[in-house]
């Protein structure tokens, strides 16, 4: 049997924000986005009355599904810590670290902590800090890899 990641949902407050934040700042490429049927969303998920459109994106070998629910009303919103049980984050290689910071800094994303210099595992050597979307809590690190010299 194999097993490959087939891609990471993320649920979203606003799925036209989400989509462009991803397209424009991360270079993803949406190749669908559509309203699901709410029986079988609903049935997927365990949770009654739900209503969903999704976005399917990709850059490289990666995909995310974006999904906005519009229904069940009692939606919650969550701000996980990075330390917390089930927190999830995504991170982005980048080739310029100041330059990406002033775009996601305008976008607006909330700076998590600091941007410090990895001293230990595989990306030893390389810049990297947290960045927090402010609709939906979603913990974005950026990665500068060490150049060489």
């Amino acid at each position: 049997m194999t097993v490959t990641v087939n891609h990471t949902g993320i649920t979203v407050k606003d799925l036209d924000r989400a989509e462009a934040m991803f397209r424009d700042l991360f270079g993803f490429e949406t190749f669908s986005r559509a309203p699901r049927d709410p029986a079988v969303i609903s049935a997927v998920i365990g949770v009654p009355g739900t209503e969903v459109e999704i976005v399917y994106m990709r850059n490289g070998t990666t995909s995310i599904e974006l999904l906005c629910y519009s229904k069940p009303d009692d939606r919650k919103d969550y701000r996980m810590r990075p330390v917390d049980l089930g927190s999830l984050h995504m991170a982005m290689n980048v080739s310029d670290m100041d330059d990406m910071l002033n775009k996601v800094r305008a976008w607006p994303m909330d700076q998590v902590g600091e941007i410090i210099v990895i001293d230990q595992g595989p990306n030893t050597g390389s810049r990297i800090v947290y960045f927090r979307t402010p609709e939906e809590g979603l913990i974005i690190e950026l990665i500068e890899k060490k150049q060489l010299a």
